[in-house]
């Protein structure tokens, strides 16, 4: 774990931010580790603001010392059910990489991170990437994640000064339930986020889709109240 920047000076992070029950566990996990936090947020044309409206909530509650929202147009090439309004949220479990999968979305999401890390002379981008209690997305595998920082010390200034930049995904292998295990020793409120691929503009979740279904299994492999809000 690096200490200081450069020149001595207190290390900052990039969280990416999503208003989820992982991207909160990765922002107090970054900041337990001594990182002061820049947030990182996407408006990329999803269904609903209501995890953007989370995400500058958890943004606030931890300080952090910026916090932007990109707006990106990935509605306009659909794809995906979480952009494409002609698309369905599928509310039971489907083979293979399903259709809520948003082409090419952390590669993007990363790509803005790592620009913005080089403007702010910080080396390090936190994601909340999983692998184990998944949708089955291929940019949420640790052969993704290696191949993105290999090629971010190859196409940045930075990683060609020396000064690497290290892509952290502490969330990887762990399962939903110790996710969620981790975040409360760190005191998180889950009830600031949301998960659901098809809540509505309230926040509340649907229960059904595949998002709601990992979250409520961790909780209940815990034995532990779930605060998700759901709709009527």
């Amino acid at each position: 774990m690096r200490e200081e920047n450069k020149g001595g000076q207190k290390k900052t992070a990039i969280i990416l931010l999503s208003g989820g029950l992982d991207s909160i566990t990765v922002l107090a996990l970054a900041r337990q580790q001594g990182y002061s936090c820049y947030a990182l947020s996407f408006d990329y044309g999803q269904r609903h603001n209501a995890e953007l409206e989370a995400a500058q909530k958890i943004a606030q509650h931890y300080g952090v010392l910026d916090h932007k929202v990109v707006k990106l147009g990935l509605g306009s090439i659909g794809g995906s059910a979480l952009t494409d309004e002609n698309i369905a949220v599928p509310m039971s479990p489907q083979q293979g990489i399903p259709v809520t999968y948003v082409p090419a979305r952390n590669t993007i999401f990363l790509s803005f991170a790592l620009g913005w890390a080089e403007v702010l002379d910080s080396h390090d981008v936190f994601i909340g990437v999983n692998a184990v209690d998944f949708s089955g997305y291929p940019d949420c595998r640790p052969e993704f994640i290696k191949a993105f920082q290999d090629m971010a010390n190859l196409a940045t200034k930075a990683g060609v000064e020396g000064h690497k930049i290290q892509i952290h995904t502490p969330l990887i292998a762990l399962s939903k339930a110790e996710i969620i295990q981790q975040g409360l020793a760190l005191g998180v409120d889950y009830g600031m986020t949301v998960s659901c691929y098809a809540a509505d503009q309230q926040g509340r979740a649907c229960g059904r889709c595949d998002a709601c279904r990992l979250r409520a299994a961790g909780f209940s492999a815990l034995g532990v109240t779930d605060p998700t809000r759901y709709q009527p």
